[in-house]
């Protein structure tokens, strides 16, 4: 299959495309910079230069492959109804450059969209209201595409995909405990958040784009709920500081913004029992405590 792939250079991205090359895929990939076409080139995909904005280029890229996978999302965080524009125009692009093809588009969502207080599956609705919103009207152009002739599905990946190099959340958590001296957790720490390794991530969205059927709501997530106070501790254990509970306003002065500090004391554990059964994934990866200990989240960067 050639796939046109957009985030293919970014923090998961590059997994992602190995995992499909090595596969035998072939991958054209998005690059807006000749940093990102190089990095792509050295994963044995092709560059195609242009980036979310550029319609014209989205357009060509999808029109010429048999099937998309829309990784990239990005902008301020401070204007997420410009990011929720930005995604959305690019994926009803994409999905309509597929017409009525059969192909498939495979878009990537977050499970922080999921209800906060319990453990979601991937049959229950998203809350618009909650923290991650922004990310729903993307979802939903990317599904509406099931019922135009596009063999369409959303990944929703875990707010922790692991793994070497991580600058994501877990990352910022590690950086705030060493400039801080003390890693830090919001109230009793008993919020859960889901993770999955990169690597896992990766054969995902190969299985998806291969086989999930039209529709699908895809949990990229390996683990369920993993308590923020545990994240916290195997930090400070690592750094040799001390854990410590943060009232939500004293996360918000201690963290980098007051909207990390709502990520960070957010609760929304997420089940992935039907994903894996319907693409018989089976994560294998090691877990993000795991990672923590004996990954390279502690060493000196």
């Amino acid at each position: 299959m050639h796939v046109f792939v957009t985030g293919g250079s970014g923090l998961t991205g590059p997994a992602v495309v190995a995992e499909l090359v090595a596969a035998g895929h072939t991958v054209t990939g998005l690059a807006r910079s000749d940093a990102a076409a190089a990095r792509l080139e050295s994963l044995g995909a092709v560059p195609h230069r242009g980036s979310l904005d550029d319609l014209d280029s989205l357009r060509s890229g999808a029109e010429a492959a048999d099937g998309v996978l829309h990784m990239a999302f990005g902008g301020d965080f401070a204007d997420p109804d410009d990011m929720m524009r930005r995604d959305r125009t690019a994926i009803e692009t994409l999905g309509r450059a597929l017409g009525r093809s059969g192909k498939p588009f495979v878009s990537t969502s977050g499970t922080l969209v999921m209800p906060a207080g319990r453990e979601s599956t991937e049959q229950d609705e998203p809350d618009p209201a909650g923290i991650a919103g922004f990310r729903i009207p993307g979802e939903r152009a990317c599904l509406d595409f099931a019922g135009q002739g596009v063999r369409a599905s959303v990944v929703r990946l875990a707010p922790t995909v692991h793994g070497p190099g991580d600058y994501g959340f877990i990352g910022m958590l590690v950086d705030t405990a060493r400039k801080t001296g003390m890693s830090a957790y919001v109230g009793d720490g008993g919020n859960r958040w889901p993770a999955v390794h990169r690597l896992d991530a990766a054969v995902l969205f190969r299985l998806a784009l291969e086989k999930a059927p039209a529709g699908s709501v895809l949990h990229g997530v390996a683990e369920s709920g993993v308590t923020l106070k545990s994240v916290a501790e195997a930090i400070g254990r690592g750094l040799g500081l001390p854990a410590v509970s943060l009232s939500p306003d004293e996360a918000a002065a201690h963290f980098p913004s007051p909207f990390m500090a709502t990520v960070y004391g957010f609760d929304a554990p997420v089940s992935s029992a039907r994903t894996q059964e319907l693409l018989g994934w089976t994560p294998v990866h090691p877990t993000l405590l795991d990672d923590l200990e004996h990954g390279d989240y502690l060493a000196g960067r």
